[in-house]
């Protein structure tokens, strides 16, 4: 469901759906990858029959930053972190993924090292493509380089607008921000609100956010005295979408 969609749902007078809910089916979350998408079902299936399945658990290591990047990955179940390290131990996160997700995909183009590392946040299983059989799609599907590249052009306009965050909005900005962006992704329309199974711990959010984990946490209890979100263990509950949604901007 597209962020409007559900934003006018629950701030609206509709009554709540019950147990409707976000996630897709495998078979729609690899339809809707951009690799996919602008394929007919014969050139799905035959696409789908180059990719190379893998299994991971959760922590696990999908690929480290600085390896030579050689092949692309599109989740079919689960969520994967991408994370920055610096020189002196801190980390930095740069997207939370989910089913029909892409990344690894900059080698595709650049041919290099990889710019982050890719980890299991939870068990998941994706596929990979190399850039050796990609190339041939490219080639010979110019509909598949033009998805590529939309889904490239998008990624850019996101961290444009993380970086413009960093710089023009407090911490409890970026906080609520970043609860409706992971709602648009991974929310669970209930009778009580949004159900959002984010999987991070407090570290990990505020290390998508940019800032410490104290500032972090005081923001959450904020937001949650407020009635805006319920906490949980690796969720929450939005229950006041259209207050949090004019917080984070």
């Amino acid at each position: 469901m597209s962020g409007g969609g559900w934003v006018g749902l629950l701030a609206g007078n509709f009554p709540f759906p019950s147990a409707m809910r976000h996630n897709a089916t495998v078979d729609d979350a690899l339809m809707h990858a951009p690799l996919f998408v602008a394929l007919d079902p014969e050139g799905a299936a035959a696409l789908r029959a180059s990719l190379t399945e893998r299994a991971v658990s959760k922590g696990d290591v999908v690929f480290h930053e600085g390896e030579p990047g050689d092949r692309m990955y599109v989740i079919l179940e689960g969520k994967v972190k991408l994370g920055q390290s610096s020189n002196d131990g801190r980390e930095s996160l740069l997207a939370i993924l989910g089913p029909g997700e892409m990344f690894g995909e900059l080698s595709l183009f650049d041919p290099g090292q990889r710019t982050s590392t890719a980890t299991a946040l939870t068990d998941a299983v994706v596929l990979a493509l190399s850039n050796e059989q990609l190339k041939p799609w490219l080639a010979g599907r110019p509909e598949v380089a033009t998805a590529l590249l939309q889904a490239l052009a998008r990624r850019l306009r996101r961290t444009n607008e993380a970086m413009a965050d960093l710089v023009f909005s407090d911490v409890p900005g970026r906080v609520a921000k970043a609860l409706m962006d992971l709602g648009e992704k991974f929310g669970e329309i209930t009778t009580e609100g949004l159900m959002v199974t984010h999987d991070m711990t407090q570290e990990e959010i505020a290390q998508l956010v940019g800032a410490s984990r104290e500032t972090v946490n005081k923001a959450l209890a904020d937001f949650a005295q407020r009635g805006w979100i319920r906490l949980e263990s690796r969720q929450v509950m939005i229950l006041d979408v259209e207050r949090l949604g004019r917080r984070a901007r």
